[in-house]
Protein backbone atom coordinates (compact mmCIF):
# COMPACT_ATOMS: atom_id res chain seq x y z
CA UNK A 1 0.00 0.00 0.00
CA UNK A 2 2.67 2.10 0.81
CA UNK A 3 4.28 1.71 -2.77
CA UNK A 4 1.39 3.26 -4.31
CA UNK A 5 1.66 6.04 -2.97
CA UNK A 6 5.25 6.77 -3.31
CA UNK A 7 3.85 6.17 -7.52
CA UNK A 8 1.78 8.67 -6.99
CA UNK A 9 4.95 11.40 -5.92
CA UNK A 10 7.43 12.70 -8.86
CA UNK A 11 10.64 14.64 -8.77
CA UNK A 12 9.86 18.89 -8.81
CA UNK A 13 9.99 20.47 -12.42
CA UNK A 14 13.44 22.40 -12.34
CA UNK A 15 13.66 25.83 -14.29
CA UNK A 16 16.86 25.56 -14.10
CA UNK A 17 20.16 23.17 -14.18
CA UNK A 18 23.94 22.95 -14.40
CA UNK A 19 26.74 20.85 -13.52
CA UNK A 20 29.87 21.96 -11.61
CA UNK A 21 32.14 22.25 -14.74
CA UNK A 22 35.73 21.42 -15.29
CA UNK A 23 37.87 23.20 -17.81
CA UNK A 24 34.45 24.68 -18.90
CA UNK A 25 33.44 21.03 -19.53
CA UNK A 26 29.94 19.09 -17.57
CA UNK A 27 32.09 16.45 -16.41
CA UNK A 28 31.81 16.87 -13.21
CA UNK A 29 29.32 14.62 -10.66
CA UNK A 30 28.70 18.02 -9.23
CA UNK A 31 24.63 18.88 -10.00
CA UNK A 32 22.53 21.54 -9.34
CA UNK A 33 19.22 22.51 -9.96
CA UNK A 34 16.77 24.84 -8.79
CA UNK A 35 12.68 24.55 -8.45
CA UNK A 36 10.08 27.09 -7.66
CA UNK A 37 10.73 26.55 -4.06
CA UNK A 38 14.17 24.94 -3.43
CA UNK A 39 17.91 25.19 -4.66
CA UNK A 40 19.43 21.42 -4.80
CA UNK A 41 23.30 20.42 -4.44
CA UNK A 42 23.59 16.36 -5.70
CA UNK A 43 27.43 15.50 -5.02
CA UNK A 44 29.15 11.89 -5.95
CA UNK A 45 29.26 8.79 -8.96
CA UNK A 46 28.72 5.95 -6.99
CA UNK A 47 27.27 7.24 -3.49
CA UNK A 48 25.85 10.25 -3.63
CA UNK A 49 24.83 13.34 -1.43
CA UNK A 50 21.76 15.52 -1.70
CA UNK A 51 20.95 18.98 -0.30
CA UNK A 52 18.28 21.39 -0.24
CA UNK A 53 18.17 24.86 0.72
CA UNK A 54 14.09 26.26 0.56
CA UNK A 55 13.92 29.94 -1.02
CA UNK A 56 12.93 31.66 1.26
CA UNK A 57 15.89 30.89 4.03
CA UNK A 58 18.28 32.58 1.42
CA UNK A 59 19.36 35.85 2.89
CA UNK A 60 21.88 37.01 0.51
CA UNK A 61 23.53 35.98 -3.25
CA UNK A 62 26.67 37.09 -4.49
CA UNK A 63 28.75 36.08 -7.29
CA UNK A 64 32.16 35.68 -8.41
CA UNK A 65 34.17 35.54 -11.65
CA UNK A 66 38.29 34.63 -11.32
CA UNK A 67 40.42 35.88 -14.27
CA UNK A 68 40.28 31.63 -15.18
CA UNK A 69 37.14 31.55 -14.79
CA UNK A 70 35.80 34.22 -17.11
CA UNK A 71 38.62 32.71 -19.94
CA UNK A 72 36.08 29.79 -19.82
CA UNK A 73 32.99 31.58 -20.00
CA UNK A 74 31.95 30.07 -16.09
CA UNK A 75 31.56 31.78 -12.33
CA UNK A 76 30.36 30.77 -8.92
CA UNK A 77 27.17 32.08 -7.47
CA UNK A 78 27.02 32.26 -3.77
CA UNK A 79 24.13 31.25 -1.53
CA UNK A 80 23.81 32.13 2.02
CA UNK A 81 20.82 31.01 3.72
CA UNK A 82 19.51 30.73 7.13
CA UNK A 83 19.14 26.71 6.93
CA UNK A 84 21.29 24.88 9.64
CA UNK A 85 22.34 22.43 7.50
CA UNK A 86 23.54 23.89 4.28
CA UNK A 87 24.35 27.71 5.67
CA UNK A 88 26.61 28.55 2.25
CA UNK A 89 26.64 26.83 -0.74
CA UNK A 90 29.01 27.65 -3.28
CA UNK A 91 27.11 27.14 -7.22
CA UNK A 92 31.07 26.54 -8.73
CA UNK A 93 32.27 26.97 -11.96
CA UNK A 94 28.39 27.42 -14.17
CA UNK A 95 27.59 29.12 -17.27
CA UNK A 96 25.98 32.00 -17.30
CA UNK A 97 26.50 32.94 -13.89
CA UNK A 98 25.16 36.52 -13.76
CA UNK A 99 21.83 35.58 -15.35
CA UNK A 100 21.48 32.39 -12.84
CA UNK A 101 22.07 34.94 -9.92
CA UNK A 102 19.22 36.71 -11.00
CA UNK A 103 16.90 34.16 -11.53
CA UNK A 104 17.60 32.29 -8.48
CA UNK A 105 16.97 36.13 -6.53
CA UNK A 106 13.92 36.13 -8.47
CA UNK A 107 12.72 33.08 -7.24
CA UNK A 108 13.81 34.04 -3.63
CA UNK A 109 11.78 37.02 -3.73
CA UNK A 110 8.89 35.31 -4.85
CA UNK A 111 9.09 32.47 -2.21
CA UNK A 112 9.01 35.04 0.30
CA UNK A 113 5.80 36.72 -0.96
CA UNK A 114 3.99 33.70 -0.96
CA UNK A 115 5.48 33.40 2.78
CA UNK A 116 3.91 36.94 3.25
CA UNK A 117 7.55 37.38 5.00
CA UNK A 118 8.79 40.63 6.06
CA UNK A 119 12.17 41.79 5.01
CA UNK A 120 14.24 43.39 7.77
CA UNK A 121 17.59 43.78 8.10
CA UNK A 122 19.65 41.81 11.11
CA UNK A 123 22.19 44.23 13.12
CA UNK A 124 25.09 42.42 15.08
CA UNK A 125 24.66 39.22 13.41
CA UNK A 126 21.61 38.36 15.70
CA UNK A 127 18.90 36.05 14.02
CA UNK A 128 15.41 37.50 14.93
CA UNK A 129 13.81 34.69 12.74
CA UNK A 130 12.85 32.28 15.46
CA UNK A 131 11.30 34.26 18.54
CA UNK A 132 14.02 36.86 18.87
CA UNK A 133 13.48 40.48 20.23
CA UNK A 134 9.96 42.14 18.77
CA UNK A 135 8.30 38.78 18.63
CA UNK A 136 7.21 39.28 22.77
CA UNK A 137 3.86 40.57 23.51
CA UNK A 138 3.72 43.89 25.88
Amino acid sequence: MAADNLKNLSEPEYDWYDRKRWLGMPITFTKYRLSEDRLFLERGLLSTKSDEILLYRVRDISLSISLGQRLLGVGTVCVYSSDKSLPHLDIKNIKHPREVKELIHRYVERAKEQRRMKTMELMDGDDFSEGGPGDHDM
